[in-house]
């Protein structure tokens, strides 16, 4: 039987060591060895800042970060539950955000053993990734 875990992020990039290190503590106990929970744990980190930063003004005041767990294999969902991007950022977004998103997702497309992009309600977005052991 799977265990589920949810996470509530503040939009703000410093949570997301916070998000890396309790899904790499989940990935450890699903079985995962140490290069399989680097390659998740990286994943996820692109997936929250893909999520809450690029392509907007401001970061995402929240996202969610939902991980379905299972002996050798993790599902994991990194979705925009914020009603606005308006956190301030320290600097002004780079004009090439959008295509550092895409540097990112094609890093999580790497590490991952598939993932999956998902429009939702109101134009949020979800990042869906599954990694299973090989």
């Amino acid at each position: 039987m799977a265990d589920k875990l949810k996470f509530v992020v503040p939009g703000k990039p410093q949570y997301i060591t916070i998000v890396r290190l309790a899904v790499g503590s989940a990935a450890d106990n699903a079985g995962f060895n140490i290069e399989e929970i680097e390659d998740i744990k990286n994943a996820v980190g692109e997936a929250c800042k893909n999520i809450s930063c690029h392509g907007s003004e401001g970061f995402a005041e929240e996202y969610e970060v939902e991980c379905i767990v299972e002996e050798g294999r993790m599902e994991i969902y990194v979705t925009d539950t914020s009603s606005s991007h308006k956190l301030k950022k320290l600097q002004k977004p780079c004009l090439d955000c959008p295509n550092e998103g895409d540097l990112g997702l094609y890093i999580i497309k790497s590490l991952m053993s598939s993932i999956e992009l998902i429009d939702g309600p109101n134009c949020k977005k979800t990042i869906k990734m599954i990694k299973a052991k090989q």
